[in-house]
């Protein structure tokens, strides 16, 4: 039998039980994913890994454990789900990974986690490669490289750098061009064109707070990368053929307008972006029910929160911005009806356990008569598929019981509703009201 050595051959080392505690430390950053062969997630995410380990060569080493086959260092490191991704430094745990999962995702995050916490500048070329990046800079001016508020600065960078780019140096003349007059650290954001000077005493709280309330600007450009940290907050944002390298001016066209409109809003806690229809099609298609048909030359915007609620503007982006307005308006005062994904309801559901969607949550789940068992499972989770059986089992046996209800539902096809703590890496999970 003939192997290709080209399909053999992968820029992810396989870490085992055996081998991995004498391994691990030759990496002075090692980037590991723990998963189960059978998991759908991990299947998922492992063309995307392994394309971010070749990209990632030389600069940042990738590495994998099967937690089905080592399970001393599965539990050694706390591996209760699957996917789990974990950063190292020199064999030791030094975070968890809560970057992005796509291969330009994972090379960018992981960028940031090699080389310096912050990079020393010397040059006024340097200074502005630095911060000609499309992600906003971080760029601390000091007096001396033994300043007490550089060694602060220089721990707040070891804290934040998976998140953020830091760069410091100790030439105040390169700070002139941007007013800086004493030691702060300064802020620049690409799309902004503006500089935000931080102010106080230099501390790693401070230093948070200011990147916090600073990094992002008015309205920012969401990303892959940047997409779980800016949905930690309720978020608008407006899809469409956004494209900053080939037409800036065509990109902040939709911009000025969710600008000029959100402005008017800017204090009632929701942040406003853009973002590139193409790099979240999928995503807006499953969980906002975008259609092909939808026309693609307008924005389409959507409201998600931090807990969960979804919302679509369906009526169509004016030029004008009136419609986002009123969108705007109806959403601050609760007139919007939120946006549920759900699967049909079923034409026929007399088994012993019930198939419960999104639309039908609220009158089976929570009908305050009867006593139910809920999963929440996916269509390709093992452990799911193996208790099958007995859970329908279950559901025979106390069929002829009128107060007592089991049932079951797709959490990869339904929207969950708030206050059930269901993990998208981790099924099957059971909840009894």
């Amino acid at each position: 039998m003939l192997r290709s050595s080209a399909c053999a051959r992968s820029d992810v080392l396989e870490l085992k039980d055996t081998d991995f505690d004498y391994l691990a430390p030759v990496h002075e950053t090692l980037l590991v994913k723990f998963y189960a062969p059978w998991c759908g997630h991990c299947k998922k995410l492992a063309p995307e890994f392994e394309s971010a380990g070749t990209r990632l060569k030389g600069t940042v080493t990738l590495a994998k454990v099967d937690c089905t086959a080592n399970t001393e260092t599965c539990k050694k490191y706390g591996v209760t789900g699957y996917p789990t991704l974990k950063i190292f430094r020199n064999g030791q745990d030094s975070s968890s990974y809560d970057g992005p999962r796509s291969a330009d995702g994972i090379v960018s995050h992981m960028k940031k986690h090699a080389g310096p916490d912050s990079v020393p500048l010397h040059s006024q070329y340097d200074l502005e490669n630095f911060i000609s990046n499309f992600d906003a800079s971080i760029v601390g001016f000091f007096s001396a490289s033994d300043s007490s508020e550089l060694a602060e600065f220089l721990k707040g960078a070891n804290l934040l750098r998976g998140s953020f780019r830091f760069a410091h140096t100790t030439d105040l003349q390169l700070g002139h061009k941007y007013d800086v007059k004493s030691e702060p650290p300064r802020l620049n954001s690409k799309f902004e064109e503006t500089v935000v000077h931080q102010t106080g005493p230099m501390s790693i709280p401070g230093l948070r707070r200011f990147i916090r309330d600073n990094i992002f600007g008015i309205c920012p450009h969401l990303t892959k990368e940047n997409k779980d940290t800016l949905r930690k907050r309720d978020l608008l944002t407006a899809y469409y053929d956004l494209d900053y390298l080939r037409n800036p001016k065509g990109s902040n066209y939709w911009r000025n307008r969710v600008l000029n409109i959100g402005s008017k809003f800017s204090s009632r806690g929701l942040l406003f972006s853009v973002a590139n229809r193409h790099d979240f099609i999928e995503e807006l298609e499953d969980e906002f029910g975008l259609g092909t048909s939808d026309g693609a030359e307008l924005p389409f915007v959507t409201i998600r929160t931090r807990t969960g609620q979804k919302y679509t503007m369906r009526e169509e982006f004016t030029r004008d911005g009136k419609s986002l307005e009123s969108f705007l308006e109806d959403y601050f005062a609760g007139r919007l009806k939120q946006y549920t994904k759900s699967e049909p309801v079923p034409a026929k559901n007399n088994g012993p356990v019930k198939v419960v969607v999104a639309d039908t949550f609220e009158k089976i789940v929570n009908d305050p008569e009867k006593d139910v068992l809920i999963e929440f499972y996916a269509p390709w989770c093992g452990h799911c598929k193996k208790l099958e059986p007995k859970y329908e089992e279950l559901g025979q046996q106390l069929y002829s019981d009128p107060s007592i209800v089991i049932a079951k539902m797709d959490a990869t096809a339904n929207d969950v509703p708030q206050g059930f703590d269901v993990q998208g890496h981790v099924f099957e999970s059971y909840h009894y009201l």
